[in-house]
């Protein structure tokens, strides 16, 4: 990851929200959805489970990718699900939740919510990103029905493994807040 930006008023409260109602630092190492290990526990869900908090973090995504236009905002579920509403209320666009496997029945569809196709210019975004395998894995499921990704965002950027990935397909990835504005060790 380059060098962060300073933060924004949004992205500074969004900060503290999660120190203070997401972040805990545990005596003993946890097992991460990424399958590394961390004393620091983020759990984005907890602390923007109040409406304003959820605002806030919506608020903050889109001071981070200002300038950039889409007309869909999601990604794979449950780390995007709720971000990706309060965005899509922000922003006046449609949401996408990203299934991690098609749905069996009924139209088995892989992707739930806004209709996405190869007129879809999408905003990928997630909660808490570690080695990039959730957010890489909704960025194939969209590119799959040949939508358009016009950025991807994490709210916390655990590491600097997604912001590579993101450059070799020429995608503009941002972290509104990252494991430097957390004082945590990266992962």
């Amino acid at each position: 990851m380059s060098a962060h930006a300073p933060l924004t008023a949004s992205a500074a409260r969004l900060r503290d929200t999660i120190e203070r109602d997401g972040l805990d630092r545990l005596p003993e190492p946890v097992v991460l959805t990424s399958g590394a290990e961390s004393n620091d526990y983020i759990d984005v869900k907890q602390a923007l489970a109040s409406g304003p908090e959820l605002d806030n973090a919506a608020e903050a995504v889109l001071d981070a990718i200002d300038g950039i236009d889409f007309d869909a905002v999601g990604g794979l579920t449950l780390g995007a699900d709720h971000i990706a509403a309060a965005i899509a209320i922000r922003a006046s666009v449609g949401w996408f939740a990203v299934r991690k496997q098609p749905k069996t029945h009924g139209a088995k569809r892989l992707i739930e919510g806004a209709r996405i196709d190869k007129r879809s210019r999408v905003l990928l975004v997630d909660d808490v990103v570690t080695k990039g395998g959730s957010i890489m894995q909704a960025f194939d499921a969209v590119r799959g029905v040949e939508a358009t990704v016009a950025a991807a965002v994490a709210l916390v950027d655990r590491g600097e493994h997604a912001a590579p990935q993101f450059a070799e397909h020429g995608v503009p990835y941002f972290a509104v807040v990252t494991y430097n504005d957390l004082d945590i060790k990266p992962v």
